[in-house]
């Protein structure tokens, strides 16, 4: 197993404190404490709070990235392999992903423009999915599932057991390969 680099191990004990007590806890201190390096250590990897949550949020979105291209490039589907590829990121890598998430949330608190890499990201996302071979508006409603679903399990508003969520997301896999109606 390769061993984690110390830039990778600051931004995961970042988005843990996020995770675990807030975004409001999130301190330059509070990360190297979390990481067990020196305020010095850190600041050699982030020069302040601001590129700390650019970091999380770039971290977050080659992850995800990483995830979906992973998934489109090994479905042999002719049409809606976007939409799958989301699903099945969404499916494969909620644990490891769950709290990388937390960036967001703190760039959402902070600053929203240090959004930016995922909102375009998500625009490309959006322009493969709707021209991948599905209905526009049934390949957006996919999209939107998913990340309703994904968004519900990061605020704990998930009320779904596990049988009821592979359900709905095959389903909504079925939906990708025999259209929605």
């Amino acid at each position: 197993m390769p061993r984690t680099s110390k830039r990778i191990q600051l931004l995961q004990a970042a988005a843990a404190i996020v995770d675990e007590q807030g975004s409001e806890y999130l301190t330059l201190d509070a990360v190297a404490n979390k990481a067990g390096v020196s305020k010095g250590g850190l600041l050699y990897h982030f020069k302040n709070k601001f590129a700390l949550i650019q970091g999380l949020v770039d971290h977050a979105d080659e992850l995800y990235r990483d995830n979906v291209n992973e998934h489109v490039q090994t479905d042999m589907g002719e049409q809606g392999k976007w939409a799958r590829a989301f699903i099945e990121a969404t499916r494969a890598h909620r644990d490891e992903n769950g709290t990388i998430t937390s960036g967001m949330l703190a760039a959402q608190g902070i600053n929203s423009h240090l959004l930016s890499p995922l909102q375009d990201t998500y625009q490309e996302w959006q322009h493969n999915i709707e021209n991948d071979g599905l209905d526009k508006v049934d390949a957006t409603i996919i999209r939107l599932a998913v990340d309703g679903l994904w968004l519900s399990e990061i605020f704990g508003l998930d009320a779904i057991d596990e049988t009821m969520r592979e359900k709905v997301l095959n389903r909504l896999t079925e939906y990708t390969k025999n259209g929605t109606n």
